[in-house]
């Protein structure tokens, strides 16, 4: 058992390292192969489009979704090529028979190309010696071309027919392994190039031909057979651009923008090319701002860029691909053809040029960095904080050219109510804008940001979150051109006060404030630092029997000690906790902190409010007195007692603590 288990691990280790690198297509094939096996030798399972002749080999991905295009696919199965079938015979176990060129495009079922070759005198060339690659258009292909170029051609079999063909070809022979993403080969017309992209789905293309058949072997080459006739590339992506009337907008903004030279180099581009119609959807005083803008007009046209040549014939799903922007496009596919972020854009597709490929869309694609604030704030998660910024009156700060980072509480904030823009909000709305731009992965802990109105915002970093003040924001920033989002998942509310002060302007608190004051603890809460107080309300000191209330007021240890255990030295916001934080308390015990479905837990007993900021710390509201987990009493026992034993147990830790404090202070001096 065990030899056996060793050997399929060679084997595995064999297939997986040892054999070459299959190219996709062949990875593609083999899995057809596999889906096909039951039905017999050779025989490959075929996806075809409902209601079309459109066929693929079967990939993985689409196998299980079985739609390509967001169409459903009938699974079907054929030989797989270079096999055909035997009657009375399971599956395809015979190899079709290697036959010169000329009768090859038959036996695939190209038998226009094969007329074609006939008339244009090609057949005594491909039936005679050599060694060629013939793409070959399919029947279809050549019944898709408009009536007046195919008249064209076959008018003038000897000259303009002939001369078509052998574009199609290649004066070797190159398999399906051969045709490599990429490759620029010239053909047999004038030696002008085709142009080979080898996508990872398994789509082969030439000159944005999909290869529908592909390694024909005959006598004297090989045949592919492609779903359209191959026009040449004879212009760049900027000749194309200067050819086309429709083009004229994009093409003067290409050169303002100082792009032309990129379009007209050496390269494999997609160009996405808004045509005039599309600039003339834009309000007029967006896309003026943004064509006198280098930066921003920059930013736009290398967002309609992807680094690679993208044919719309190897797109069978969606999928995010890189602009020379640096950010992503989904381009997809649906029933109406290619698109782009979703929509069915696309005016006129696969213009093949001598550096990349041309598609016209009818919407021009302004990228986030091109957009003002309020432009970037337009249908999206924020879009709700956006209105209650303009009816308090700070358009100016949104769509103007100062920089400045906006907290914007999401759409979900408003989902039960709508606040009122009275004087109140209009003061809070102001502090929800900073000055000076930031990006959230450039903020640290402690950091403090002046908004507009002048107050200073203080960051806290946890592991698990980003805040600032009681406002948690999300991972991602939107960047404008001058400014910066940040997504928070509620209203932002600034410190007032010292903690004391806020204790003391609320009447709920009276009891603690008293015991504060009569612990010696006022001056502490009064001067700066980073406090965190769970502050029991007077409700929660009238439920503690009286004996025990008794009992915590006359003894100012025991009353030292459990008011230090509601208090840490470091600023938590409910927002920080991530599911479970344990903070040291001034006592020396630990504190355990929870959050459960958005609702903060100390010591599992509940808090009633919390994140009441204030300059030296956070206060959070508890309708119990806590006590400690480790040493919760069985009975009614003595709170003070309890908490007091507690800090005895711990104050050797604190003061070994302090020690290395101390130590340390004095080495970095």
């Amino acid at each position: 058992m065990r030899q056996f288990m060793l050997l399929a691990l060679l084997a595995a280790y064999y297939v997986s390292c040892v054999s070459p690198v299959k190219s996709p297509y062949q990875q593609v094939l083999q899995h057809s192969r596999i889906r096909g096996r039951q039905h017999g030798p050779n025989v490959c399972a075929v996806q075809q489009v409902s209601g079309t002749n459109i066929k693929y080999f079967a990939n993985c991905k689409q196998w299980y979704s079985r739609k390509v295009c967001g169409r459903p696919t009938i699974i079907s199965y054929e030989c797989c090529p270079g096999y055909e079938r035997i009657p009375g015979e399971k599956g395809c176990p015979a190899a079709l028979p290697l036959v010169n060129m000329y009768n090859t495009l038959g036996v695939v079922g190209a038998t226009t190309t094969q007329l074609y070759s006939e008339r244009s005198q090609l057949k005594r060339e491909i039936e005679g010696p050599g060694s060629y690659t013939m793409f070959a258009p399919s029947n279809e292909a050549w019944a898709a071309l408009p009536a007046e170029i195919l008249d064209a051609l076959v008018s003038n079999v000897n000259i303009e027919l002939l001369n078509a063909l052998h574009y199609h070809m290649v004066n070797k022979r190159l398999s399906s392994e051969d045709l490599r993403n990429g490759l620029v080969v010239p053909s047999m017309y004038l030696d002008l190039d085709l142009h080979v992209h080898h996508y990872p789905n398994g789509i082969i293309t030439v000159n944005c031909a999909r290869v529908i058949k592909t390694d024909h072997h005959a006598t004297n080459g090989v045949v592919h057979v492609v779903d359209k006739v191959i026009t040449a590339a004879t212009n760049n992506i900027y000749q194309i651009l200067e050819n086309d009337d429709s083009l004229e907008k994009v093409q003067a903004a290409v050169a303002a923008a100082g792009l032309s030279t990129l379009l007209e180099s050496e390269g494999q581009y997609t160009f996405f090319a808004p045509t005039n119609e599309a600039f003339e959807k834009i309000p007029k005083q967006t896309l003026n701002r943004i064509l006198g803008d280098p930066e921003a007009l920059k930013d736009l046209l290398n967002y309609h860029i992807l680094k690679n040549l993208q044919c719309s014939e190897a797109i069978i799903s969606g999928a995010p691909m890189e602009t020379l922007h640096g950010t992503h496009l989904e381009v997809g596919c649906s029933d109406g053809g290619l698109t782009i972020n979703g929509r069915s854009i696309i005016a006129q597709k696969d213009i093949l040029a001598t550096n990349g490929v041309v598609h016209f869309i009818n919407e021009l694609l302004i990228p986030d960095t091109a957009k003002t604030l309020s432009e970037l704030a337009q249908n999206s998660l924020v879009s709700e904080s956006f209105k209650l910024f303009r009816q308090a009156g700070l358009e100016s700060y949104l769509s103007g050219k100062d920089a400045y980072t906006v907290i914007a509480p999401q759409n979900d904030v408003y989902q039960n109510s709508t606040p009122t823009v009275n004087n109140q909000m209009k003061n809070l709305l102001r502090d929800h804008i900073i000055k000076d731009r930031f990006l959230s992965r450039h903020l640290y802990h402690g950091q403090t940001l002046e908004t507009i109105s002048g107050k200073r915002l203080r960051v806290f970093v946890y592991r698990h979150a980003l805040c600032i003040e009681n406002a948690c924001i999300a991972a991602h920033d939107m960047r404008g051109r001058f400014g910066t989002i940040f997504i928070a998942e509620k209203m932002l509310t600034p410190a007032t006060g010292t903690v004391m002060d806020v204790l003391k302007a609320d009447n709920h608190y009276s009891t603690l404030v008293g015991m504060i004051q009569k612990a010696g603890l006022t001056e502490t809460f009064t001067r700066p630092g980073t406090y965190t107080i769970f502050a029991p309300t007077n409700e929660a000191f009238q439920a503690l029997p009286a004996e025990e209330r008794r009992k915590l007021t006359d003894n100012p240890a025991q009353l030292l000690d459990t008011l230090k255990y509601h208090m840490g030295e470091e600023i938590l916001v409910s927002g920080g906790v991530n599911q479970f934080v344990r903070m040291p308390s001034m006592q020396g015990g630990k504190l355990e902190i929870t959050l459960k479905n958005k609702v903060m837990f100390v010591n599992k007993v509940r808090v009633a409010q919390a994140d009441i900021m204030a300059t030296n710390g956070v206060i959070h509201a508890v309708n119990s007195v806590v006590r400690p987990l480790a040493l919760r009493p069985t009975g009614i026992e003595d709170l003070g007692t309890v908490i007091h034993q507690e800090a005895a147990a711990f104050k050797p830790l604190l003061q070994l603590k302090k020690a290395g404090r101390r130590a340390r202070r004095s080495l970095s001096r």
